[in-house]
């Protein structure tokens, strides 16, 4: 499935320079995860977002200044945003950042594609040529007893693969939870090979020249924002 390697591919092109922003990002959603109840073990949320900072190899001291953090009083108030905008050629984006300050984020955002002649769009001008899914992987071999569970706990599928003894689902991300519940009770010694909510585009499309290179620097521009956490695009870069 396309959606699946495309989940793959950006979670291996996370190395080097990147990996101190997945540091940053993972202790904001911990800290977040956390406050109002920072107890690991009574807190599932908390629990499955430091489940998922472990596999993405992210520090324990990383881990634990984080939820320290949320048992102080007060301290930052984070927001989850995402803005859509249009590149060279046919290409949109859609930027999905974790900020303390939207002002900040958002003129961030704004300078990026500005210095790229480039503009933001209003709500929804692009997010509708993508899916929202979730997609979650498993290491398992019996992918008709998981589909079956599923479907009896009244669980839509969108899609299900079974490739070298992993088994990937998509879904909506509002199954998300309810999904990895029944695959604990199932597979008590459970191993995620992916986890991840994110906008996927309907078509690809791919750029030449001088667009491609637009594209680039934008993309660049875009990552290198602190409060940026994913940039999502149809544009096809190849492997």
């Amino acid at each position: 499935m396309g959606r699946a390697y495309e989940v793959r591919k950006a979670s291996i092109q996370k190395t080097g320079a990147a990996k101190a922003k997945l540091y940053s990002t993972f202790a904001k959603e911990i800290y977040l995860a956390a406050k109002g109840n920072p107890e690991i073990e009574s807190n599932l949320h908390l629990k499955r977002v430091v489940e998922k900072a472990k596999r993405n190899q992210v520090p324990s001291d990383i881990i634990n200044r984080a939820i320290d953090k949320a048992k102080g009083a007060g301290g930052e108030d984070y927001q989850e945003l995402s803005y859509e905008g249009f590149g060279p050629g046919a290409s949109t984006l859609i930027v999905k950042c974790l900020t303390d300050n939207v002002n900040r984020t958002v003129s961030f955002v704004r300078e990026a594609f500005n210095k790229c002649h480039k503009s933001l769009g209003v709500t929804n001008s692009v997010a509708y040529n993508y899916d929202y899914l979730a997609i979650i992987g498993v290491k398992s071999n019996d992918e008709e007893t998981i589909m079956m569970t599923l479907l009896d706990k009244g669980i839509e599928i969108v899609d299900i693969e079974s490739l070298n003894e992993e088994i990937v689902i998509t879904a909506k991300p509002s199954d998300a939870s309810s999904i990895k519940d029944t695959l604990e009770e199932l597979i008590p010694t459970i191993e995620y090979t992916i986890d991840e909510i994110g906008w996927y585009a309907k078509e690809k499309v791919t750029l030449e020249g001088e667009d491609l290179e637009v594209f680039t620097r934008l993309l660049g521009l875009l990552e290198n924002i602190d409060d940026v956490t994913e940039v999502y695009h149809n544009v096809n870069l190849g492997e």
